[in-house]
């Protein structure tokens, strides 16, 4: 099967913080822009509000009302269809929204010493400049690096680039409960948890990309062997690399 052999070799691994790290980074920041959350679906009465989906390549300064997307908050879901359809035309192609999801260049605060790899939260990874550009050199694929407007606290800082990191592939259902509720009709909303014992569906898995957060389950940023190969040949740590089988 994709994804997986008889060797029991692992092709994916998710990126996660590393919390024996000796770098002191720190940063306190959020995103320019981002879409409302809902307030009451009138499909399935939840208000909620994601925010792993990120698109910090997107310029929203054409946008009329930008005040609009200025202030986290929730509103009613024709209010939040109707601001979501004002952006769809500046996503990178292959990205999908949701209520929360955020958008523009990371702003905030920052100190402290960075490694090369640097994770916010489970769900945005930022990379020094340099390592970036030598893992683009390793021919490591899906890397776009974009620029944030982080203030350091110090000389010397370095230039942290947020990736753009599309959602494709889902877990496999054999890990997800059996008697699951479809998602809401209304608002897209399925209620799951992440589980504990995770399995990649390796049919929806991509083979031009080797980083991409999940689909169905956004704070999972998954990477392949070839991404986890090249940063060990090129010492670049500060992120801790879980395998993630795929079946």
């Amino acid at each position: 099967m994709p994804g997986h052999d008889r060797t029991g070799a692992v092709d994916y691994f998710s990126i996660e913080e590393d919390r024996t790290s000796a770098y002191t980074g720190y940063i306190n920041g959020t995103h320019k822009w981002g879409l409302p959350g809902i307030l009451g679906c009138p499909g399935c009465k939840a208000s909620w509000s994601a925010g792993a989906k990120s698109y910090p390549s997107v310029d929203l300064t054409s946008v009329s009302s930008l005040a609009d997307f200025e202030e986290p908050r929730a509103e009613p879901i024709e209010e939040y269809e109707r601001l979501r359809e004002m952006v769809r035309p500046l996503l990178p192609p292959g990205a999908l929204v949701e209520p929360g999801t955020e958008l523009g260049p990371l702003m905030g605060k920052a100190q402290g010493s960075f490694g090369p790899l640097v994770t916010l939260n489970p769900w945005v990874l930022l990379m020094q400049r340099e390592a970036l550009e030598k893992l683009q050199a390793q021919g490591v694929r899906g890397l776009k690096g974009c620029h944030t407007q982080l203030r350091f606290r110090q000389r010397n800082s370095p230039e942290l680039l947020e990736l753009e990191i599309l959602p494709v592939g889902r877990l496999h259902p054999d890990c997800l409960p059996p008697e699951r509720k479809p998602p809401c009709p209304r608002c897209g909303r399925d209620g799951l948890s992440l589980p504990d014992d995770r399995l990649l569906d390796a049919a929806t898995v991509p083979s031009h990309l080797d980083l991409f957060r999940l689909e169905d389950f956004s704070t999972v940023i998954v990477c392949t062997e070839r991404f986890v190969e090249a940063c060990r040949r090129l010492n670049l740590d500060g992120v801790t690399f879980q395998p993630l089988p795929a079946a």
